[in-house]
């Protein structure tokens, strides 16, 4: 199935790092934006949803939810949030070494 922008996503029941959600439901009357990424603990997937839970209040601000989708089982997820944290504050810590 290929899904477009602004196309309605099926409805699915899924296990998250949040609890047992229905799609439709926990969307309500907001907008969302589901991302898909191929596996747990890659680095590009790591950067990845540590920019967007950085933005995650930006996207509250306009009223949008986020939710990543990936083919690994909850409780990697769970484990894998921590390794994304570090990552995310290392990201952040960043900096070009000629400015100060």
């Amino acid at each position: 199935m290929t899904l477009t922008i602004n196309e309605t996503a099926p409805d699915f029941e899924a296990q998250t790092t949040q609890g047992l959600i229905k799609f439709h439901q926990w969307i309500g009357d907001a907008w969302a934006v589901l991302f898909s990424h191929p596996k747990d603990f890659t680095p590009v997937c790591t950067t990845e949803l540590g920019y967007m839970a950085k933005m995650k209040p930006e996207f509250d601000k306009r009223g949008v939810k986020i939710i990543g989708l990936s083919v690994d089982p909850v409780d990697r997820h769970t484990e894998w949030s921590k390794d994304i944290k570090v990552a995310q504050r290392k990201f952040n810590r960043l900096h070009h070494p000629t400015r100060p």
